[in-house]
């Protein structure tokens, strides 16, 4: 058997920057295990799956460990690949998920938005395992679906960070998210997964289901500018929308070619 493949950064205006996604169209669901030893085998922060159903598209995606519920650069990815590999028609995609319900894509020029939903966001106790990781301590954490977010006094303490990883992987979450008002956008953040097979994720889609409301309440505003500070970068377009958020970006792709199974 033989799957076409694709590799795509994500929220980059250039190869080598963003979030590297494969990306494998399928004509029918491998099993689960197959799903995953390919995204193990690709190694990289995500790899998405997706086919035909209906007048939309069906997608998962899997970290080389695990599958998981919403990844914001998979889908995007995937949408750049439609868009410009896949032959479809007109300016918007729906993908279904199985674990996030519709998640629609819009396309204008090159700018690829995604409409996803807003995350449960709620204050928590900042406790000292969520504080151990940081040689800096948070202001406040809040707890969504699946991460951690806490808030960090500058952007300097987001980019300088050091986190220990094993500290991290302790906590009991998808990942953690921390973040700081931005100086020259209006937030920053960086994303750290290590119980979820990601160190560190590049640009972090579904973690902007959970920054975005939190800051368009800080700075009582719907569209915002950000960065993701990590080594590779990424810059995100995000409009508050209320039980829904867009975030946009651009996407480059790197490579094609086909798995042999």
């Amino acid at each position: 058997m033989k799957l076409k493949i694709y590799q795509v950064d994500a929220f980059a205006d250039a190869v080598f920057k963003g979030n590297p996604a494969a990306i494998c169209p399928l004509e029918t669901w491998l099993d689960d295990r197959t799903l995953q030893q390919i995204a193990m085998e690709n190694n990289l922060p995500e790899t998405a799956f997706y086919l035909k159903k209906g007048d939309g598209y069906e997608i998962r995606w899997f970290t080389p460990t695990v599958e998981v519920d919403l990844c914001g650069h998979a889908t995007l990815a995937s949408a750049y690949i439609l868009f410009n590999k896949g032959g479809h028609a007109g300016a918007q995609i729906d993908f279904h998920s199985p674990r996030s319900g519709l998640l629609s894509v819009t396309r204008q020029d090159d700018l690829i938005t995604l409409n996803f939903p807003a995350d449960d966001l709620r204050p928590v106790e900042l406790t000292e395992a969520m504080c151990a990781p940081f040689e800096v301590r948070p202001l406040e954490a809040y707890r969504g679906k699946t991460d951690i977010m806490l808030v960090f006094d500058s952007e300097d303490a987001i980019r300088d960070m050091q986190p220990r990883l094993n500290d991290i992987a302790e906590l009991a979450a998808r990942g953690l998210i921390a973040t700081a008002k931005g100086e020259k956008v209006d937030f920053v953040s960086r994303f750290f997964a290590p119980q979820s097979g990601i160190p560190e994720d590049p640009v972090t889609g579904s973690a902007h289901t959970t920054l975005i409301p939190y800051w368009a309440g800080k700075l009582g505003k719907a569209e915002l500018t950000a960065v993701q500070l990590s080594a590779r970068t990424g810059f995100l377009q995000c409009r508050h929308l209320g039980a829904r958020v867009e975030i946009g970006g651009y996407a480059k792709l790197y490579l094609e070619g086909e798995i042999f199974l």
